[in-house]
C-alpha cells in the first residue's frame, strides 16, 4: 500500500494503545527496579571509552530493517543501567546535579505525550500557561517579584547568557539590537564579575558580541566574596574612560565552593551607578527558600534578573533551568521582532519573543508537578537537609586525622587528604606541591573507585577535593563513609608515589 493512493497501511512508528501500554509497563519496572537497586550499585563503573563504545556496538552501521520494540528497550535500559555514572546515587557528591525526582521522570513522559512546542501560545496552549504559573512560583518560593516574568530554558548557561542579552538591550543608549555593539560612536559594553564567577560569562560575552575583553574582572575578599570597594572603583574608572558600565554579576553560590557574595552592598552600588544587577543563582538561588541558608540569599528580590535551576535544587531530571527578571518587557525588548499577540482580547504568551529559542519543549511540566507535590514547604525542608548534611561532612573532616577541611558554604564542603608524616610542613613549598599531587591522583582514585564521587577545587593554589550535596537520596550514613573512603585511597595513592619514603620520615 501507499499514501499516494489512499491505502495507507499503519505507519512503522505507530504502535496500538494495547502494544504501547505493554512496552511502557515493563520499562517502568525496569525503571523502578532500578532506583531500588541505586544505593547497591557502583556509582559507577569507571569504564575507558573503548569499552562504552563495545558495550553500545558503536561503530555499527544504520539498521536496514525495524527492530522489535520490546527488546529495543529491554537492551537500552541494561546498557544505561550497566554503563553510566549515576547523580541519583545516594553517594554522588561531584557536581551540582541533583537526584532527579522521580515525578519529574513521569512528568517527562507526559510532556513528550503531549508535544507540545513552547515557542508559540496557539501550539501550546496549556502547556504554555504551566510554564509562566511555574515561572511566578518560582519566583515566589525564593522571593523574586511575582509580577515580573521569565522563561525556563536549558540550563544555568543559558539561564545566566538570557540575563546578560536583557542587559544589553536595556543598557545600550542607541538600539543596539539593530546597529550592533560596534556601531559608530557607541560606547564599549562593560560587565563585572569576580573571579569566583562560572564560564558562562565568557561564553555570554562572546555570544553577545561585547567579547571576553568586556570582563571586569573584580578581586575577591578573604572569604573569597566580592569585593564591593573594588568593584566600585572599577565602575568610577570605566564611567570616567567614556566607557558604558553595563551589567554586574553577584554570584548566589559559587559552584567551587558555595559562597555567595555580599548581594545587598553589590545591589545598592548598582543603583548608584545606575547599573543592571544580574545574580548567577544557578546553584544557590534556590536555597533562598530554606531558612538554612545564607543570609545574603535575602537579597534576590534586588536583581533585575536572575538565573536559577531547577535541575539542581528542584531536583527536575535535566534539562530545566530559569531566567526570571524584575521587568517582563526587559525580555521582549531583547529577542522579539513581533508586537504582542493579542487572543479572545487577551495578551497571549508567545515565549518565542522572551529567549532565543523558536521551538522549546516542554521543560516546565516536570517542574510544575514537583512543586506541587512537595509546596513550599517540602523543598524547603529538602534543601535544608542538603545544607545541614554537609556541615555534617565538615565536622567529620575535621575529625579525621588525616583530613584538612578548608570551606563549607550552603552544600559545598571542600578539604583535601594530608598523609600524616607531612602534617609538620604543610605551608612549604614542597609539600604543598606534592599535596597538589597527591590530591589530584587521589580525585582519579575515588571516581573510578564506585564507592563515591567528589570533584576537585581549586583555593589560594591549593588542589582540594570539594564534596556538593544536592541530593534528597542522601543520608546521615553516606556522609559518615566518606572520609574514611577518601583516606583509605588516599593513603595507598600516596604510597605509590612516595614508595620509597620510610613512614614518618
Amino acid at each position: 500500500m501507499t499514501a499516494a493512493d489512499g491505502r495507507r497501511g499503519p505507519a512503522a512508528l505507530a504502535m496500538d494503545a494495547e502494544r504501547f501500554r505493554a512496552l511502557g509497563h515493563d520499562l517502568v519496572d525496569q525503571i523502578a527496579e532500578f532506583l531500588d537497586s541505586l544505593p547497591d550499585r557502583p556509582l559507577t563503573p569507571a569504564e575507558s571509552p573503548e569499552v562504552v563504545r563495545s558495550a553500545l556496538d558503536a561503530t555499527a552501521g544504520l539498521p536496514e530493517h525495524a527492530s522489535d520494540p520490546a527488546e529495543l528497550l529491554g537492551s537500552a535500559a541494561e546498557i544505561l543501567f550497566d554503563h553510566s555514572l549515576f547523580n541519583g546515587h545516594p553517594r554522588f557528591f561531584g557536581y551540582i546535579t541533583s537526584s532527579p525526582a522521580p515525578i519529574g521522570m513521569l512528568g517527562d513522559l507526559l510532556a513528550a505525550a503531549v508535544n507540545a512546542n513552547g515557542g508559540l501560545w496557539t501550539l501550546s496552549p496549556m502547556a504554555t500557561e504551566i510554564e509562566a504559573q511555574t515561572v511566578r512560583w518560582i519566583a515566589e518560593l525564593i522571593g523574586y517579584p511575582v509580577d515580573g516574568g521569565g522563561l525556563l530554558v536549558s540550563g544555568g548557561n543559558m539561564a545566566n547568557t538570557v540575563g546578560l542579552w536583557a542587559a544589553r538591550a536595556a543598557m545600550a543608549d542607541w538600539d543596539v539590537r539593530e546597529a550592533g555593539v560596534a556601531a559608530p560612536g557607541a560606547r564599549p559594553l562593560r560587565v563585572y564579575a569576580s573571579g569566583e564567577t562560572h564560564t558562562w560569562i565568557h561564553k555570554a560575552t562572546d555570544l553577545a558580541g561585547l567579547g571576553t575583553d568586556a570582563i571586569r574582572w573584580i578581586p575577591t575578599d578573604d572569604g573569597l566574596r566580592m569585593n564591593v570597594a573594588a568593584l566600585r572603583e572599577a565602575l568610577e574608572r570605566d564611567r570616567a574612560a567614556g566607557e558604558r558600565p553595563m551589567m554586574v554579576v553577584g554570584t548566589a553560590g559559587s559552584v567551587s565552593t558555595g559562597v555567595v557574595d555580599p548581594l545587598f552592598d553589590i545591589a545598592d552600588v548598582c543603583r548608584e551607578f545606575g547599573v543592571w544587577f544580574h545574580v548567577d543563582g544557578a546553584y544557590g538561588g534556590l536555597a533562598a527558600a530554606a531558612p538554612e541558608a545564607a543570609p545574603d540569599l535575602g537579597a534576590l528580590h534586588l536583581a533585575d534578573s536572575l538565573a536559577v535551576d531547577p535541575h539542581k535544587w528542584l531536583y527536575a531530571p535535566l534539562e530545566a533551568g530559569c531566567t526570571l527578571v524584575r521587568d517582563r518587557e526587559t525580555l521582549r525588548r531583547a529577542f522579539s521582532y513581533h508586537p504582542p499577540y493579542y487572543h479572545f482580547g487577551q495578551e497571549a504568551t508567545n515565549y518565542v519573543d522572551f529567549g532565543p529559542q523558536n521551538s522549546r519543549g516542554f521543560r516546565a511540566l516536570k517542574v510544575w508537578l514537583a512543586l506541587r507535590q512537595v509546596g513550599r514547604e517540602g523543598y524547603a525542608r529538602c534543601i535544608g537537609d542538603d545544607i545541614e548534611l554537609s556541615r555534617r561532612m565538615h565536622a567529620r573532616v575535621e575529625e579525621h586525622p588525616e583530613l584538612e577541611p578548608f570551606t563549607q558554604a550552603l552544600s559545598i564542603s571542600t578539604f583535601r587528604y594530608v598523609p600524616p608524616d607531612l602534617r609538620p610542613d604543610v605551608g612549604s613549598e614542597a609539600a604543598e606541591a606534592y599535596l597538589n599531587e597527591l590530591n589530584q591522583a587521589l580525585l582519579d582514585r575515588i571516581q573510578a573507585s564506585g564507592e563515591a564521587f567528589v570533584s576537585n577545587a581549586v583555593v589560594e593554589g591549593r588542589y582540594l577535593l570539594r564534596a556538593c550535596i544536592v541530593n534528597f537520596n542522601t543520608k546521615a550514613d553516606d556522609v559518615d563513609a566518606l572520609p574514611e573512603i577518601v583516606a583509605r585511597l588516599g593513603r595507598a595513592v600516596d604510597r605509590e608515589l612516595r614508595p620509597a619514603t620510610p613512614p614518618g620520615s
